[in-house]
Order: C-alpha cells, then structure tokens, then sequence
C-alpha cells in the first residue's frame, strides 16, 4: 500500500506489482542502509548471502572526543555520509540502481536522529526510482549477519545477540519467525563495559578496550555475589554497573591503587558468566542444540571462549561471525531484508517512520 498522498495510483501498483515478483526471482540484490547509531553503512548482497560490497563510514574519532556517542553530532555526520556510502557501495558492486531489486533500510531500534536520516534517504530513492522498500528492525538484522558468515546455516536456532544497547535471547523458529524469551530488565552488558571504560578513562569505544585489558587482568575482585538464572530469563546489569562505578569511586577516596586490568577482567567475568548460563538454561528449555551469536559484544573474547567451551561440554553447537559483522553493517541488513521479500512480508510506504524502541519480533 505505498503512497498515500505520495504516489499516483499507477506507481502504487507498479511498485507492489515490483515487489511481488520478487518472491519467484531467482536472484534478488538488495541495496541495504543502516545508520541507527554511529555508524553510517551501505551495502549490496545477493540472495541474503552473497556480498558484493560494503561501506562503513565510522564515527569513532568523532564520538572519541566525547567520551561516547552524542546523538545530534551523530545525526549531522550520517546527513553528510549517508550520499556518499551508498554510492561507494553500488560502485563497489559494480551495479547501478537499475540493478537493484530492493532498497532496505533500518527503522529501528536505534537513535531516533539517527536513523531519520537512513530511513528518509531510502525512502527517496525508492520514490525517486519505484524500486520496492523494506523495513529492517536492527535487532533481527544483527542475526541475519551469520546467514553471511555461515552460508549453510538454517533456522531453527536460538540466538544471543549482545551489544551497547540490546541483551537478549531470541528463539528464531524460521528466517521470519522470532520469539523473545529474554532480555535485560535495565541496562545491556555493553552499557556495563561501556561505563566503566569512560570511569576508567579508556578511549571510546570502551568495550574493545575492557576486552584487551581484561586478557591480561585477574578475575579476583568480586562486585556481586554469584547471580542465579532467573526463571523468566531476564537479565539485570544496573546492579553490576553500579557496584564497579562504586568500587572505583571508594578506591579513589581511599588512595587506594586501581589495578584497572583486573576491574576489567573482573568485571567481564561477572557478566560474562551469568549470560552464558541463561543462554543454555534457554537452549536446554526451547530445545535448541544451535546457539547463534550477534551484536558487538559477541566480539568479546571471554564471551565467545566460555559459550563455546561451555556449550560444547553440553551438546551445543556455538556459532559467532567475524567482528566485521558484529559490529552495526548494512550487509546484515540487506540480509534481513531477502528473506522477509521471499515471504512477501515488511513491504513499507512512504510513511515509514524511526522506531527508536521497536523491539524484535515486532512490525510497526
């Protein structure tokens, strides 16, 4: 139903008829945009799978200077990047925009400026050359990163998808089909690494350098005692965040010497080791021997050893991408969007609007 006051009657259908022959195509390329936070990203993938190119025009130095991400300055950097990447990405492939058989942007969850920004460029190219659009939720996109990484790879799974502003545990039942069983009450585990990495006066990004640090630091200062599963799943990081900042405040006082690779470690293991005992507690009760990685945290090392190890111990197969894609991309983006066109679904109009708190599983 594209238009609206936007689009003539003609161009509706014409669109929609565009979309609908999608579904019986042999070969789909989608041209995906992602600019829900700091990273400005285009990208061409064919088939959900196949990468023909990817742009990432980072923010990093930016936000560097700030101590973290400030959403207005994040805004105006992606108006000024946005043209540019997603040029560079059609360039890369080798493709035009006459080559392109879908346009995917990501419409939440993010930063509302922020992802204005992807969401209006997409929706004028796909006025502008009646190429169809589709509507990504980020969190979804983040777990169609592994169909890149691992082309074999086929639900069902339960996926753990870890990052700055999302721990959750999904059960992805089919390509389309997610269910949340469980997520934090509060902060995510990045808000906890993040935070204490600004304490600790660690460069942005903070959870790269908790990681380095923490390799070499001892797990010997206890912030909390040893936390239990919950029986809904839920996790809970406020706690643990507030007991570093206060542990580091109180040695301050004190005089006292912070061995900062320690806090790190220390840190890490304590919230590392209560989400990988949800997350079999969870693989055990949905009855799933694949567990699927996703988000910037499933770069930490710590995370990935002590889920591999432990779920192999227990009969799981434990998957992870290359920190490429863990990291927000388009490529995952344009990933997400195949499958949702091959079951005619998460078509937008001209209406699309910024979700800044959609959450998985959930079209708006």
């Amino acid at each position: 139903m594209l238009g609206g006051a936007f689009l003539t009657k003609g161009k509706m259908y014409d669109t929609l008829n565009k979309f609908n022959a999608l579904k019986d195509k042999e070969n789909v390329t989608v041209l995906g945009i992602e600019s829900s936070c700091d990273e400005t990203a285009a990208s061409v993938v064919r088939n959900g799978r196949e990468v023909l190119s990817s742009v990432i025009s980072s923010q990093i130095n930016i936000h560097r200077l700030f101590g973290g991400v400030v959403p207005e300055v994040a805004s105006r950097n992606h108006t000024l990047a946005v043209n540019n990447v997603i040029d560079e990405a059609l360039e890369k492939a080798g493709l035009s925009l006459g080559d392109i058989d879908a346009i995917a942007v990501t419409y939440g969850a993010g930063l509302v400026g922020a992802l204005l920004v992807g969401v209006t460029s997409a929706k004028a190219l796909s006025y502008a050359t009646g190429i169809p659009l589709i509507k990504v939720n980020h969190i979804e996109g983040h777990i169609s990163a592994n169909y890149v990484a691992f082309p074999d790879l086929k639900p069902p799974f339960l996926s753990l998808v870890a990052s700055g502003g999302h721990t959750c545990l999904i059960d992805v039942k089919d390509y389309n089909d997610f269910t949340l069983l469980g997520s934090t009450r509060d902060d995510a585990i990045g808000e906890a690494f993040d935070k204490t990495a600004r304490l600790l006066g660690l460069p942005y990004p903070g959870g790269p350098e908790i990681d380095r640090l923490a390799k070499i630091g001892k797990n010997n200062i206890q912030f909390l005692s040893k936390k239990q599963v919950r029986e809904d799943f839920s996790l809970s990081y406020s706690g643990l965040k507030t007991a570093v900042v206060n542990y580091i405040h109180n040695a301050r006082q004190r005089g006292e010497e912070i061995v900062i690779e320690d806090v790190c470690a220390s840190l890490t293991h304590t919230a590392v080791d209560i989400l990988v005992d949800t997350t079999l507690k969870v693989a055990k009760g949905v009855g799933r021997d694949k567990i699927v990685l996703a988000g910037g945290v499933a770069s930490n090392s710590y995370l990935r050893e002590s889920l591999l190890s432990r779920g192999k111990e227990e009969g799981y197969e434990v998957l992870f991408p290359p920190p490429v894609l863990c990291t927000d991309n388009a490529v995952m983006i344009a990933s997400r969007a195949y499958f949702s066109i091959k079951e005619g679904k998460d078509l937008a109009d001209l209406t699309l609007n910024a979700q800044p708190s959609l959450r998985v599983g959930v079209k708006k």
